[in-house]
């Protein structure tokens, strides 16, 4: 596989605070999970995280919210850090990923220098019910279209192992189809036993078969991302996902769960003789 692989890294911004009940976070304050809990991270360590970032060669820095969407208080936050990281490290790419969004509000996030938003599907709209009861899958579908509205680049995406049927991922990954997304991140649900949910059932090869699925149904997508969950889904397999059609990945930590040394990681890819991409098309 010639192409370059596009990192990102993420940083949790709000961390621990939504109100939601979807069954597969640990940032819901219902299920009271042993977790990092605080309302804004101060944003020199956010600058200092967005420098680590681009050091390692990541492309795209993501500024994460835990709230169903975003209020007058959260967006001013998102604009305030974007503003200040933009500032003082140039080059990345900015995304916002800060719940359901209006138009209004996304323009916002525009004017202050995002460049792309992250607003996940999560499942298939038949099974998003059992996931997730407070608030509807037509309101993440509506955000992803406005994102699309306003000019920011479409990041949307899933989650596998949540306990949907492969019908479930099929309609998923056609309703992600029909939002012509830049980006899929594909999370693989990492487990946390204070989540109602049960363990992830899904092999090391039905994963990767996933991957593929998503790149075949995808085509036009111009990065299929594996993010959370794959250290602990495909372990020293980690770097077959390539091969099964990813180009990206999350380097670095995730939101409330660590990721795997970055070092690790581009070694990893150099000793897959893939290289890192070092731009990204506006």
């Amino acid at each position: 596989m010639n192409e370059k692989v596009f990192l990102c890294a993420i940083s949790n911004i709000n961390s621990g605070t939504c109100s939601e009940d979807c069954r597969f976070c640990s940032q819901s304050v219902r299920y009271k999970a042993d977790i990092e809990r605080y309302k804004q991270k101060p944003i020199p360590d956010i600058i200092e995280e967005a420098r680590a970032a681009k050091a390692s060669g990541a492309l795209g820095f993501c500024l994460v919210t835990a709230h169903k969407g975003l209020d007058e208080r959260t967006l001013d936050f998102v604009c305030e850090t974007a503003e200040a990281v933009n500032a003082a490290v140039p080059g990345l790419r900015l995304i916002a990923c800060n719940g359901t969004a209006s138009v209004a509000q996304l323009e916002t996030l525009k004017r202050a220098g995002v460049k792309a938003y992250n607003h996940n599907l999560e499942t298939a709209r038949a099974f998003y019910p059992e996931i997730c009861t407070t608030h509807p899958w037509d309101e993440r579908y509506e955000t992803c279209k406005n994102v699309n509205a306003v000019g920011l680049k479409l990041i949307t995406g899933g989650i596998f192992g949540l306990g949907e049927t492969h019908k479930d991922r099929v309609s998923m990954l056609e309703s992600l189809a029909s939002l012509n997304p830049v980006s899929v991140p594909i999370n693989f649900y990492h487990h946390n036993p204070a989540l109602p949910l049960g363990p992830n059932p899904l092999t090391t090869n039905e994963a990767l078969e996933l991957i593929t699925l998503t790149r075949g149904m995808l085509p036009n997508a111009e990065r299929i991302m594996v993010a959370g969950g794959r250290e602990l889904m495909f372990g020293e397999r980690q770097g077959e996902i390539f091969a099964a059609g990813a180009n990206s990945i999350v380097i670095g930590n995730y939101l409330t769960t660590a990721g795997r040394d970055r070092n690790v990681d581009l070694a990893m890819l150099a000793s897959l003789g893939l290289d890192v991409a070092d731009r990204v098309a506006e």
